[in-house]
């Protein structure tokens, strides 16, 4: 009887403290975020200038620059960033694994981060780094909005009609739309429509979803975590990765992740990974054609024979706080195109960080509770999945333990990351230690010969869970 009368008032507690959340997250703040006119904004590898001539003042990036006061491209910087992935808290979505859970308010912030990053690096994959979401300008500031926004049915009778040849030989989708809509434009636009809603369906918050919320969670189990639970930037890492291999969405067949370990990446970890046969399962067909061969300015796409990898770097930059000599290393990252971002935050409040200006960083922030979307439709809702009010911080807030994110296409972009990044990553005169390295080799070659490395935060060998992102500082 002690045990019943136990479990009902945790379950009213859970209860309570889930209808709390949903109030205190559902309102987003209306605050507005300033952005200097004479300092270049960089934003995942593209930089953005607000100039103003004869002036030292500020601009709003949600709101439309005085085009006579400003050189610059602020409306550019507006559509890139409100066009990135945006995941935040949900509610009343179906019960989590293991629980009866159905809002993530206040506890997933930090998977929600993740499925950001992730999000990041699928969208290099399938659609390039200059793509744009053409509505990106339309969306209202969060200061205006309340909850998830009811969007207009969208036209896709059309398209609904070929949907079954994306899925066909390559080259049958694209001109099976080719013939539908009329012109090589037209059926582009509706192609690349057709991808990004489908990446969003991806992060869906339903059972079926590969990379939803409800599948984070189940993989979580198997490492510790509870659906409730906090986690932290690294386990979320080894989580993605599990989600990733565990994928069987024909979509995703050309794409893996690789997790680093003690702030070492192996290449010949990461080139095995590359070269790994696709995730094929037999019996499923080929990806969509523009998965293959995705409009980016890499001159190494299309290869068939390889897949992509989403390299996941779990560091600590610091002891309780981050150390002022990584805020370059930081900034220098989140130059780079194929960077997917950072995620990480403040002590218990996780948040994506996707570019800096100055001193702050700028992020998206999935502290906002929206309403369950129904993705398995064809015509569901994007709004909500795009944030048109960008966040600053200052890079002292930043809480040390983060996960960085690179994409990588083929081996020979490794190659060149891996070279660039070692440049990068050479440690200050007064900060003795790389927040990461490149090794050559395997990792398996590293644990059965082991040898003394100087590393300023390692694992605790006596903890049986790898995956958790405790680190001890020597």
């Amino acid at each position: 009887m002690e045990d019943k009368g136990s479990d009902e008032v945790e379950r009213l507690k859970t209860k309570f403290l889930s209808v709390w959340h949903n109030v205190k997250y559902s309102w987003a703040l209306k605050t507005k975020t300033s952005f200097s006119r004479n300092s270049p904004v960089l934003l995942l590898g593209k930089c953005y200038h607000f100039k103003a001539e004869d002036e030292d003042d500020v601009t709003d990036a949600h709101e439309a620059p005085d085009e006579d006061s400003v050189m610059g491209n602020v409306e550019a910087f507006r559509k890139d960033f409100t066009s990135r992935l945006w995941m935040t808290y949900r509610e009343a979505f179906p019960p989590l694994p293991g629980s009866s859970l159905t809002s993530d308010c206040g506890w997933g912030c930090m998977l929600r981060a993740g499925q950001m990053m992730l999000a990041q690096a699928l969208v290099l994959h399938c659609l390039g780094r200059d793509w744009t979401w053409p509505e990106a300008l339309t969306l209202q500031p969060l200061d205006t909005e309340t909850r998830t926004t009811i969007a207009a049915k969208r036209l896709v009778t059309s398209l609904e009609a070929s949907l079954p040849g994306l899925y066909g030989p390559s080259g049958a989708g694209s001109s099976r739309i080719h013939q539908v809509l009329g012109s090589a434009e037209e059926a582009d636009a509706h192609m690349k429509e057709m991808y990004h809603r489908t990446l969003v369906s991806w992060f869906g918050d339903e059972p079926t979803a590969p990379l939803g919320l409800h599948k984070l969670v189940h993989s979580g189990l198997m490492m510790g975590r509870q659906a409730g639970d906090w986690y932290g930037p690294a386990i979320v890492a080894h989580i993605l990765r599990k989600a990733i291999e565990q994928a069987t969405d024909p979509g995703l067949t050309g794409v893996t992740a690789y997790v680093s370990q003690d702030c070492t990446v192996y290449s010949g970890d990461v080139v095995d990974c590359h070269r790994a046969e696709r995730a094929g399962k037999s019996g499923t067909s080929d990806p969509p054609p523009l998965l293959q061969n995705p409009p980016t300015a890499s001159t190494t796409t299309g290869l068939s024979d390889s897949r992509a990898v989403v390299i996941l770097i779990p560091v600590r930059l610091g002891g309780e706080k981050t150390n002022p000599e990584y805020f370059n290393l930081v900034k220098n990252i989140l130059t780079l195109e194929y960077c997917i971002g950072i995620i990480g935050g403040k002590p218990k409040q996780a948040c994506y960080f996707v570019g800096f200006q100055d001193d702050s960083l700028i992020y998206m922030d999935p502290h906002y509770c929206q309403s369950f979307v129904d993705v398995s439709t064809s015509d569901f809702p994007l709004q909500s999945y795009h944030c048109p009010s960008p966040k600053k911080m200052p890079f002292t807030r930043m809480d040390p333990s983060c996960t960085v994110g690179f994409y990588s296409r083929s081996v020979q972009d490794y190659e060149r990351i891996r070279q660039e990044l070692s440049k990068v990553l050479q440690p200050s005169a007064r900060e003795k230690y790389p927040a990461f390295t490149f090794v050559p080799g395997h990792s398996r070659d590293h644990i059965a010969a082991p040898e003394k490395r100087e590393w300023p935060f390692i694992r605790d060998p006596r903890r049986t869970i790898t995956t958790a992102g405790d680190f001890v500082l020597l």
